[in-house]
């Protein structure tokens, strides 16, 4: 059974993984919503960060015979830290508007795929369904890779999680899906897969 701390590291990697995704996205595509994104997600890092080194701090208080693993959590804790930090460097050039470079705009027209963000409004079709009963990625086109529910994330939704009102959406398919995929969040489209 995971303890509370290694839960924590998981999210804490797993923030990461999301941050570096879409930072690399961010900049693939000169999207400053996304690389807004990945700032945010920086925010609640930094919360999650100071949880970890006091629970760290408390292992090493209350087990001292735990001090080496304690010592080695915080080294890991610090590499991951770092990737985020690189991640969010990244993202500032987008959101400064310094990410126009010829070679990048060169491999975005050899993509096929983009990224995009979208909110869920209370009289969209999704909400209150679960992505399996809607099937969103057949029925869209766009693959939802995280949800940002309130401050939380939700990364890899799976079939039986739910789709809420004022979620917000990351996901990736090609270009055509994406106004489709936002009608259906947004309320506009309201019939799903048709």
């Amino acid at each position: 059974m995971m303890t509370r701390l290694e839960e924590m590291i998981l999210e804490l990697k797993d923030t990461t993984d999301m941050m570096v995704d879409l930072a690399y996205s961010s900049l693939l595509y000169n999207n400053t919503e996304i690389a807004e994104e990945v700032i945010t997600l920086s925010t609640s890092m930094s919360d999650l960060a100071d949880r970890i080194q006091d629970s760290i701090a408390d292992v090493g208080k209350s087990a001292p015979e735990e001090i080496a693993r304690a010592i080695v959590t915080t080294r890991l804790l610090d590499g991951i830290l770092d990737i985020a930090e690189a991640a969010e460097s990244i993202a500032d050039v987008v959101v400064r508007g310094l990410a126009d470079h010829p070679v990048l705009a060169m491999s975005i027209r050899e993509s096929d795929t983009t990224m995009c963000l979208a909110k869920i409004a209370e009289d969209s079709v999704l909400a209150g369904k679960t992505f399996g009963s809607v099937s969103l990625s057949t029925n869209s086109g766009m693959f939802v890779i995280a949800i940002r529910r309130d401050q939380d994330y939700i990364f890899g939704p799976g079939p039986n999680t739910s789709i809420e009102a004022g979620d917000i959406l990351i996901a990736r398919g090609p270009e055509d899906a994406v106004a489709y995929f936002k009608d259906l969040a947004d309320g506009t489209e309201k019939t799903i897969g048709e």
